[in-house]
């Protein structure tokens, strides 16, 4: 015997969980009798078991192709610590705009996952550059903030520009697209002065590289001529 019922105004699994707590409280049923929850909340379950397998694959495989491009774990630990920056913006995103996190919330943090390591690649890129070029550490995160803020702040506001009309949509089917729209303009708008802060700090803290010039005077012994 089938009963149908849909959530308006709240998220579906908030509205199933309301609902099952009070069956659970308030029905009695007899005996050879039981419940069963598909439709879209069964659906909603599947995509986030699938979800809990593709996360921390998508992360796992950030961090591979980040080691093969630093071929450094310290590198890669730097480049990764930008995905909780990036996550606040969009928690907080969606705190403001009374949104549930949903299946497309989840996308949505997986697409600011790859612009953000993105971002971090351009950083520490330009930074392992200038310490290569014989710049001292002070200075060569000075320069890599300074030469690379546009690129940085470009990337991000054309994200958050482009998924801007489906963040604010209210239309027919406005409700699957606009988590993800939101987490990924609120991701954007506070990456860039996170990344653009904190990770210099950071590469000051950890990153172990070293300007060459610095490391062939401590290599070579001190030697004197007399003529």
């Amino acid at each position: 015997m089938p009963i149908k019922f849909s959530d308006r105004g709240r998220d579906l699994g908030g509205a199933v969980l309301e609902a099952q707590q009070r069956v659970a409280e308030q029905v009695q049923l007899p005996p050879g009798y039981r419940l069963e929850w598909v439709g879209e909340f069964g659906n909603l379950q599947d995509a986030i078991e699938r979800l809990e397998i593709v996360v921390p694959l998508s992360i796992a495989l950030i961090a591979l192709l980040l080691y093969v491009n630093f071929s450094s774990i310290v590198d890669t630990l730097l480049a990764l610590s930008v995905i909780p920056m990036a996550m606040i913006g969009g928690i907080v995103a969606l705190v403001l705009t009374g949104t549930a996190f949903s299946v497309s919330a989840a996308i949505g943090f997986i697409a600011l996952f790859g612009v953000s390591v993105m971002n971090s690649i351009i950083l520490l890129s330009q930074f392992n550059q200038a310490i290569h070029a014989g710049m001292q550490r002070t200075a060569a995160i000075l320069r890599t903030c300074e030469i690379q803020m546009r690129p940085v702040v470009m990337t991000c506001a054309i994200a958050a520009v482009g998924l801007l009309p489906a963040a604010i949509s209210t239309g027919i089917g406005s409700q699957v697209q606009k988590p993800l729209a939101i987490v990924v303009v609120g991701g954007m708008m506070l990456a860039p002065a996170l990344i653009l802060v904190i990770l210099p700090v950071l590469i000051d803290l950890f990153s172990r590289r070293m300007p060459p010039a610095r490391e062939a005077r401590s290599e070579t012994p001190a030697s004197a001529t007399v003529e």
